[in-house]
């Protein structure tokens, strides 16, 4: 059982680095990418019209909702919730399971 259990968290672990990695590649793409259209667009017209910065909001609210998953900052339906009703349904489910016991 306790190689099971170290096998689990070496995968959870293992996981958790793989959207680390997934997040700074998109975090990196972004600012490269972003720098890259502001350039083009002050070159093109010399802020006369910033419409880079359609793609800096769009592609940020994306950034964002990928640092909330990647970072567990959700505090309504994070991890730790998760854990918390699985534990509270697995304990009813066990006092359940005891009050039909002795009826």
């Amino acid at each position: 059982m306790e190689d099971f259990n170290k096998e689990n968290k070496y995968l959870r672990a293992r996981e958790r680095v793989e959207n680390l990695k997934k997040f700074y590649s998109n975090l990196t793409s972004y600012v490269i990418v972003c720098s890259g259209l502001a350039i083009v667009n002050y070159y093109v017209n010399e802020w006369h019209y910033m419409w880079f910065l359609w793609v800096v909001f769009g592609w940020g609210i994306g950034i964002i909702f990928h640092a909330i998953g990647t970072f567990n900052l959700n505090p309504f339906f994070g991890r730790d919730w998760e854990e918390r009703k699985l534990k509270e349904y697995m304990d009813k489910d066990r006092e359940e399971g005891r009050s039909n016991r002795w009826e």
